[in-house]
Formats: C-alpha cells, sequence, structure tokens
C-alpha cells in the first residue's frame, strides 16, 4: 500500500491536510459600544477583537470571508474594527471578501469596504452612506406630570440639545457640522477602497444616505459582484476548500430581542437596547 493511500486511511490525514482554509468572520447586528450580556446582537471591536486574531491565525488560511448582516450605528466601533481586519490582512497578506446578506448599510458598508472584494445577494439592501442622529423632545412634558427637573452644569455648551429644552439652532448647527465631519471621512474611505471601481458619478449620488439592491450597488460600483460565500471559494480555492467559522453562539430570543434570562434591572436594560436595535433594523423594513 502506498504512503499517501496509508494516510489517508488513518487519523494521521488531519495532520498532514494541506486544504485551503477560509476563515468565515460573522459580523452580524447593530454596531454598538458596550458589551453586557443583554444588549442583543451588537458588534463592537471589544466583542470582535479575539475573533478577529484567531481568524487570521488559522492553519493552512488561504482567505477571510466576512458574512455581513448590519444596518450601521457607531461610526468608531465601524472605524476600529475596519483598522484592526486589515492590519492583519496586510500583515499576514490574507485577502478579504465580504459577502453581504439581508443589509450591509451605513457602518455595516464601512465593514464591508475592509474587504478587498465585496459580494452581495440580489435582494441584499446596500449603501446608506451618510450620517444620522436621532432623539426626542420632551418640553414641558415633565410639568404636564408635575416633575420638576433640576439640572447643574459648568460650561455654557454641556448640555446642547437637551431633551427636555427647548431646541436652539446654534445646537443644530454644531451638530450638523460633527455630522459633516464624519460624512466626510466615510466618503474619503470609500473613494479610497472602491477607487477606480466606483462608476463616473456625482458625489451626490453616491454620498446621499440612499440605498440599493444588489444588482443596482454592483453598477454603482459600490460592490463586485453578486455571489455567496460557498459558490465563490468552491470556484475560487476548489471543491476541497474547508470553512471553519468564527462565532459566539446565542440563544433564539437573546438573538431576536436582545434579552437574557436575567429579570429586574438588567432585563430592562435589555428589553430597552432591544428595542434601540429594532429602531436601526426598522429603517430597512425588517
Amino acid at each position: 500500500m502506498k504512503i499517501s493511500e496509508l494516510i489517508a486511511k488513518t487519523p494521521l490525514k488531519r495532520f498532514v491536510d494541506k486544504s485551503p482554509v477560509v476563515a468565515v468572520l460573522p459580523l452580524y447586528g447593530v454596531i454598538a459600544s458596550g458589551g453586557g450580556k443583554l444588549r442583543g446582537e451588537n458588534i463592537n471591536l471589544s466583542g470582535m477583537a479575539e475573533k478577529i486574531e484567531d481568524a487570521f491565525a488559522t492553519k493552512n488560511l488561504s482567505a477571510v470571508a466576512l458574512p455581513i448582516n448590519s444596518p450601521g450605528g457607531s461610526p468608531v466601533q465601524s472605524s476600529l474594527i475596519f483598522d484592526r481586519i486589515r492590519q492583519l490582512a496586510d500583515e499576514k497578506e490574507i485577502p478579504v471578501y465580504a459577502f453581504a446578506e439581508d443589509v450591509m448599510a451605513s457602518g455595516g458598508y464601512w465593514l464591508g469596504l475592509c474587504a478587498d472584494e465585496i459580494y452581495v445577494n440580489q435582494n441584499s439592501v446596500v449603501g446608506s452612506i451618510g450620517v444620522v442622529s436621532a432623539s426626542f423632545g420632551f418640553t414641558g412634558l415633565l410639568e404636564k406630570v408635575g416633575v420638576e427637573r433640576r439640572a447643574y452644569s459648568a460650561g455654557e455648551n454641556k448640555m446642547k440639545l437637551d431633551p427636555f429644552s427647548p431646541e436652539k439652532a446654534e445646537d443644530v448647527v454644531w451638530l450638523k457640522k460633527l455630522q459633516g465631519e464624519i460624512h466626510e471621512n466615510f466618503k474619503d474611505l470609500v473613494k479610497s477602497r472602491r477607487g477606480d471601481r466606483l462608476k463616473k458619478r456625482k458625489d451626490k449620488e453616491l454620498f446621499s444616505g440612499d440605498v440599493w439592491t444588489g444588482p443596482k450597488a454592483v453598477e454603482l460600483g459600490l460592490v463586485d459582484g453578486i455571489a455567496d460565500i460557498r459558490s465563490f471559494m468552491r470556484e475560487k480555492y476548489g471543491e476541497k476548500v474547508k470553512f471553519k467559522r468564527f462565532e459566539g453562539r446565542q440563544g433564539f430570543l437573546q438573538r431576536k430581542l436582545g434579552l437574557g434570562a436575567s429579570v429586574g434591572e438588567d432585563a430592562v436594560e435589555g428589553f430597552l437596547a432591544a428595542v434601540k436595535n429594532q429602531a436601526h433594523w426598522g429603517r430597512f423594513g425588517l
């Protein structure tokens, strides 16, 4: 019997297997800081750092695939995760491919930009290259219910956009300035990562905050094509390619609602986080 045949029939096979491996690193959920057990499916560097390191340390690694399903969130966390993935990809000279699922929008698209190539489903929602801030105004509410609010601050700008005070025009101008600066950073990143792949169109269309389905995103040059991970990787690395997935596991209710088994204050925190997360997804009809 040949040595190769003997190896194939023994446990030694796993030690000499040279099949190409693709590390699959899912990026699912709203992008937000914090990591409490009841925050729901949030994405942040604190929760992803170890998984990112492990993915790039995979034996026989040929590529890293990023399945993305995110409506966006924190631009800071998006940028931190982007930087960490790009650092390791460049250091180890490993190609990175992103694959959009339901939504890859706003900060979700920011994450997609860390890939060398981006692929989508024909029904994926892609884009939302913009910045949004949302809150409520409760002017007069406390007075109506007979509650007196007492707030003290040092610094004339410490209570800008206080939800219990009348909105000031100068505060809105200040907020829009901040949003504009972040938006410019986002646009610069899109241009630097997509380069000549962006079609010759006015910035006003690409960076309006609008979203498109897969085929239109391909046409605009925001993504590279329509494909799924398994088919794409088998075509690129052969039918013997193996996939190694890096992700934590959550229960059904925790995934869907952001709730755990605890009660009391933690449960309230989890419920509010779930409502906030649902508001992000709701912008895209999900």
